[in-house]
């Protein structure tokens, strides 16, 4: 026999005053981030925030790259929320970067063929696993640095996009050794290149060093 339904009135019910504003921020980072599947965003959510770590949320809504919606795949944005959540372990397991993965509605055969292209194990180096992702959102080299630049600067966004020359160093190193065609001795003559330039700003590269015809100027 069904419990007979309890009327309650405006005085008995009690709303947590915090409910308004978390409901709210969820909005607001839901249309922003534009999640492939909702539901399971929404639960990596609230997991990322009961535990104080960084959300899955994009900075700004972006057009997908991919033109299927059933197979809508790795963007910048997304690539620069994964670099928010991985980026401070340095080693990520492939079972914690496939768990974020999901979570953000990427296709999963997308994250196999970006494993595929280095020889890793259990453990992945998150900032080789950021250039890789940032090859497939590139296309060529300079595109996948440009990709990079972007991704890892602290300037504001529509600035000049620049990072250490260090940093700009390893994820070069790292793709233009994947890169069979590009020889050990051009890699060293381009940063070597680039470093000259650099050593101009504070260390610090900007796209207008290695895309000069980028109409980009700062």
């Amino acid at each position: 026999m069904p419990l007979p339904e309890t009327m309650f009135c405006a005085q008995q019910i009690k709303i947590p005053l915090e409910l308004p504003d978390i409901l709210k921020q969820f909005t607001k980072a839901a249309i922003r981030t534009q999640p492939y599947d909702v539901l399971q965003w929404a639960a990596a959510y609230f997991s990322a925030l009961s535990k104080g770590e960084p959300l899955p949320v994009k900075e700004r809504m972006e057009m997908p790259l991919a033109t299927e919606k059933t197979d809508a795949g790795l963007t910048p944005g997304l690539l620069k929320v994964l670099h928010k959540q991985l980026s401070s372990k340095g080693m990520v397991t492939t079972a914690d970067l496939r768990e974020k993965w999901k979570h953000l509605g990427l296709p999963e055969e997308q994250l196999e063929a970006i494993l595929q292209l280095d020889s890793f194990g259990e453990e992945v180096e998150w900032m080789k696993l950021l250039a890789l992702g940032c090859s497939v959102l590139g296309g060529s080299l300079l595109s996948s640095m440009k990709q990079a630049c972007e991704i890892l600067t602290r300037d504001p966004e529509g600035g000049a996009a620049r990072i250490p020359f260090e940093t700009f160093s390893f994820l070069y190193s790292y793709l233009a050794g994947i890169d069979e065609e590009i020889s050990e001795t051009e890699t060293k003559a381009f940063l070597q290149g680039i470093k000259e330039q650099a050593d101009q700003h504070s260390g610090m590269v900007l796209i207008r060093h290695f895309l000069p015809y980028s109409f980009i100027f700062y």
